[in-house]
């Protein structure tokens, strides 16, 4: 794996992408910084931004939190000192955390890695 990074590719949407096409839920969100794909974290139960390095070898991802600008590289399992992103920098700020609130199941603290 190798590390690149585009900071012009805005992200892909607001939510992790393969959670939102089977209705699932998400613990924190993360941004591949070369393509813009929104994934969930590994606490999460899908665990689709690491799946999505491991499948693509994009190995620098972003955190789609508000307030959290940190940058992460698989490849090393280290902090990265990445580049100011395509707008917007993280979700919404009426998104929950875990969410979306309305999938999120009640136990989902015992569903967490």
């Amino acid at each position: 794996m190798s590390v690149h990074v585009n900071a012009s590719v805005p992200p892909s949407g607001d939510g992790c992408v393969e959670c939102d096409e089977v209705s699932g839920w998400w613990v924190h969100l993360r941004r591949c910084a070369e393509c813009g794909h929104i994934g969930c974290c590994d606490s999460s139960p899908s665990q689709h931004a690491s799946a999505h390095a491991t499948a693509t070898g994009h190995t620098i991802i972003r955190t789609f939190e508000p307030g959290e600008s940190w940058f992460w590289n698989f490849e090393t399992e280290d902090y990265y000192d990445g580049p100011t992103l395509a707008a917007p920098e993280h979700h919404p700020l009426d998104q929950s955390t875990p969410g979306p609130a309305e999938r999120v199941p009640s136990d989902w603290q015992r569903r967490i890695h």
